[in-house]
């Protein structure tokens, strides 16, 4: 284990702008030192107030469907849990409810779903440029990995961004939790998004069965590797549901780190406070916007459906909470940290 010296020294060089090697990667996310995080933080913070400024930008969630055709180990929503209620959002009505994202000061709409083909092309570019037509927000699509034609049809119809997030780069243990599927598959429809003109965005799970300190900083070469634009960690949290229900849920510290990490390696990346995080523990919440985050996500699915999107247990309630706040309510949350709301539509990009 390196010294602090050696610690702080690997930090100040990351900071500016110096790619660490893997080792040092290990090292910084390793910290636990009360001393050490919060120089980790504090060096996170000051490139993330130089890079992408201190507006918090706040995008949107509707989360359309609970159905999914795939068995992902950790995810409430496989295909295989028959102990959830399914649901898909009707059309008119997931448009209705991007329209009023305006007032609760989102400029950014989240479309997202588990994999679910019941929302075909035709019906999702219908959906997508209707949103666009009708408010002018900026649209992220969450569903999943689709034909290269059908992100450009969906990059045509008024699509933004895309996340799909990767969850570990470790290829052996993506197999095992994604039973039939391989990571190449995933990376390579990020590639196609990159060339397709999206904001790419992926993300990872801290506290996976199995998952090492070497995976997670795995997962920091492979967001940097493919330049990806916007980056969520957040922890693991066993759901009943699924095959790890009886494993422990991820450790929030660790998730910090790793946001903290992440913003010094990556930069002017759009990082979110994960509502994953804010169910294990709210202050952890508040605390990743000193580590380097700069976007919050509030969930506007409406009711009764919010309950329904099971992929990990305890969002319903909070997200619900969340999206009956008022524009006072967004403030008192971001209380104390002399962090504006964003205006703008928070691309990627250093500060003008």
């Amino acid at each position: 284990m390196t010294s602090t010296s050696e610690l702080k020294e690997i930090i100040e060089l990351t900071a500016a702008g110096e790619l660490p090697d893997r080792n040092g990667i290990v090292r910084m996310l390793s910290v636990r030192d009360p001393g050490e995080r919060e120089a980790l933080f504090n060096a996170a913070d000051l490139v993330r107030k130089t890079c992408v400024g201190d507006e918090i930008f706040l995008r949107g969630i509707i989360e359309c469907s609970g159905y999914c055709i795939r068995n992902c180990h950790y995810c409430g929503l496989r295909a295989q849990n028959k102990g959830i209620h399914r649901y898909r959002i009707p059309d008119d009505e997931i448009v209705q409810r991007a329209k009023g994202l305006k007032e609760r000061l989102c400029t950014t709409v989240v479309l997202q779903s588990g994999e679910d083909p019941h929302y075909d092309k035709e019906r999702l570019c219908s959906i997508i440029s209707r949103i666009k037509e009708e408010t002018g927000l900026a649209i992220t699509l969450s569903i999943g990995e689709r034909p290269y034609d059908d992100y450009r049809a969906f990059r045509e119809a008024g699509a933004d961004r895309y996340l799909l997030r990767h969850e570990t780069a470790n290829p052996e243990l993506y197999r095992k939790l994604h039973p039939g599927y391989e990571l190449s598959d995933r990376v390579q429809c990020l590639k196609w998004l990159g060339e397709l003109g999206y904001e790419k965005g992926s993300g990872c799970i801290v506290g996976l069965p199995g998952q090492t300190i070497g995976d997670l900083a795995d997962d920091v070469l492979l967001f940097r590797g493919l330049d990806i634009d916007m980056i969520g960690v957040g922890p693991f949290i066993p759901h009943p549901g699924t095959p790890l229900a009886n494993n422990p849920a991820g450790d929030t510290d660790l998730v910090l780190n790793m946001i903290a990490v992440l913003r010094l390696v990556t930069r002017d990346t759009n990082i979110p406070a994960t509502t994953a995080l804010g169910v294990l523990d709210p202050e952890s919440r508040r605390r990743a916007f000193h580590a380097g985050a700069n976007v919050f996500m509030p969930n506007f699915t409406p009711d009764p459906y919010t309950a329904y999107y099971e992929i990990y247990p305890g969002k319903g309630p909070e997200a619900g909470a969340i999206a009956k706040a008022s524009e006072g309510g967004y403030k008192t949350l971001f209380e104390g940290m002399a962090r504006p709301i964003g205006t703008g539509f928070g691309y990627r990009g250093k500060v003008k």
